[in-house]
């Protein structure tokens, strides 16, 4: 089988949804820039003058006139990057919650997983993560599992590299944040592990010198939403508990060379289509 191509800043994509990001879209394109040749910015209806906070700067807008989510905005950055034909994409949130000086690790990582999915996973200093959005992301992160078949970490992270294979599967359902949910659901069922990647946890709190603003993400109404949708995937698919007891048995994937987290093992998860 043919070797997978490597991927480095001139193959791979930064795609950035952003909604009323004008706080800090600069910062946050600026820096993506330093790290990939192509930034892709999905305005979705900001009525903030986000789009006015990056001009001059050497990126693809794309533009909705109206709010449509971020499965919609998520789809048209993938579109466009397909198009512009980039074997990876990196996605990351506007609101500077996501470090850009992470991106090379989360391709480092892909290349030693080829066809996987990366997954900024938010381990680090997670005590400042509050305490609801642990247990909300915990509890995501075992329906998710459930519904592709071994466990993951870090399930709701918006800090991901989708493999060419995976962002340009066709018709992925769900809108909003179930989009990213069922993201990691197709992949997993085309046959592509979830890798976790370790990055630090970045939340307006005490003692943390950044300002972000409010999150669109809203922990109940959006986790209920993506809970039913996982449920159904997994009852739709039948034989519930021997796949609940597979889904157990099967360690996530962390890749973290320092070894704080997960011992690191190259090519530990391979993706369809990576070389045996």
């Amino acid at each position: 089988m043919a070797e997978a191509t490597r991927l480095q800043r001139d193959n791979v994509a930064i795609v950035v949804p952003a909604l009323n990001e004008a706080l800090r879209i600069r910062e946050v394109v600026e820096g993506a820039l330093a790290q990939a040749a192509r930034v892709i910015v999905v305005d979705d209806g900001s009525d903030d003058g986000t789009v006015d906070r990056i001009a001059g700067l050497p990126v693809t807008v794309i533009r909705h006139a109206r709010r449509m989510g971020k499965g919609a905005a998520l789809r048209a950055g993938f579109a466009e990057a397909a198009r512009q034909g980039v074997q990876a994409v990196v996605t990351m949130d506007g609101d500077g919650q996501h470090a850009a000086a992470d991106i090379p690790r989360l391709i480092d990582a892909a290349n030693r997983h080829p066809g996987c999915v990366i997954v900024g996973a938010r381990l680090r200093k997670r005590v400042s993560q509050p305490l609801h959005r642990r247990i909300g992301n915990d509890f995501g992160d075992w329906g998710l599992g459930w519904a592709c078949g071994f466990r993951v970490v870090d399930s709701q992270s918006g800090q991901r590299l989708y493999p060419r294979a995976v962002f340009t599967l066709p018709d992925v359902p769900g809108e909003g944040f179930v989009f990213e949910a069922q993201m990691l659901v197709s992949a997993a069922r085309n046959g592509a592990r979830i890798v976790a990647v370790p990055i630090e946890t970045r939340y307006a709190c005490a003692g943390e010198p950044t300002e972000f603003r409010k999150s669109h993400f809203r922990l109940v109404r959006d986790l209920v939403a993506i809970t039913t949708h996982v449920v159904g995937q997994v009852l739709r698919h039948g034989d519930v508990a021997r796949r609940y007891l597979k889904a157990r048995g099967e360690p996530p994937v962390i890749d973290d060379p320092s070894g704080e987290f997960g011992p690191h093992i190259p090519h530990a998860a391979q993706g369809p289509g990576s070389p045996p």
